[in-house]
């Protein structure tokens, strides 16, 4: 997983991971879970994924847009 670069210095999210449609994300408890473009859009994901390459605003967006859209918790 890659760190989260978490540039506005209060996120939730520590690491991702980008898959084909997909992403990984780690939250800071250590909790993971696995978001789909079939469990959250394809919008979402791509978004998701530039907010976690930008390093900011990935766990805001998750809280607002995606809520509990994720395909499974990993852990």
């Amino acid at each position: 997983m890659e760190r989260y670069r978490n540039l506005g210095g209060d996120s939730n999210v520590a690491a991702f991971e980008i898959g084909n449609g997909s992403i990984t994300v780690e939250f800071m408890d250590r909790a993971q879970y696995l978001y789909t473009d079939q469990s959250a859009g394809p919008g979402s994901i791509a978004e998701m994924h530039r907010l976690a390459r930008a390093g900011r605003g990935l766990n805001s967006y998750i809280s607002r847009v995606v809520k509990k859209g994720y395909a499974r918790k990993i852990r």
